[in-house]
């Protein structure tokens, strides 16, 4: 397997964390965001989008998105597992995923912001615009898994949800969110971080890291 991704990347994150966590190899290809490395032709037959993560996979298949590369690989290696078998955990499960990987998390990525920049929004207002993209994702997120015990977002073991979250907050973070305000959210992502599959995939433990 190759995996094309950027450090910094949120998504390319839930990736490596989700292959460390299946005990799975991949050769890690860099795809420098801030140089356009993802828009370069080569790239563009791998993924139309320009945009990272892809995951080659044996017989030539390229997988794209960063949910759809996580499910794949827990269904194609199962252990261990990332989303349960009950039908009802599953979708409460993708839904706090979704709330990051869909709802929040493009809406503050590069691509966003540099078109913000373009428009000329000034630089605090670029930043302040990032900031309230993650408030506004992780209040919606704190207030899903409230009830829930623990010391996961679900439950006594990772899940997707805990594969998106950690990379959010390491995001809502660098724009100067105060976290403070998601007490059980850093209660789940404290008990990620102490896994060596989680601080393995951490940006700064990456190849490519500035």
């Amino acid at each position: 397997m190759k995996l094309h991704g950027y450090f910094r990347s949120g998504a390319a994150y839930r990736v490596r964390i989700a292959l460390n966590l299946k005990g799975l190899a991949a050769e890690h290809v860099s795809r420098h965001l801030r140089k356009g490395e993802q828009r370069t032709p080569d790239y563009l037959a791998v993924n139309p989008q320009g945009l990272v993560p892809t995951l080659q996979v044996d017989g030539g298949v390229n997988l794209t998105q960063s949910l759809a590369i996580i499910e794949w690989l827990d269904e194609t290696y199962p252990a261990p597992q990332l989303l349960p078998k009950d039908p009802h955990r599953r979708a409460q499960i993708r839904a706090f995923a979704q709330v990051i990987a869909c709802d929040t998390h493009p809406i503050q990525n590069l691509k966003i912001l540099a078109r913000l920049r373009e428009l000329g929004l000034a630089e605090d207002q670029v930043t302040g615009w990032a900031a309230w993209a993650n408030r506004e994702g992780l209040t919606a997120c704190e207030k899903l898994i409230a009830a829930e015990p623990g010391p996961f977002c679900f439950g006594d073991a990772p899940t997707i949800a805990d594969l998106c979250l950690v990379p959010q907050l390491a995001n809502a973070r660098r724009f100067g969110v105060d976290v403070a305000a998601f007490p059980r959210l850093l209660q789940a992502e404290a008990a990620a971080k102490a896994l060596k599959a989680f601080a393995d995939a951490a940006p700064e433990r990456q190849a490519d890291a500035e």
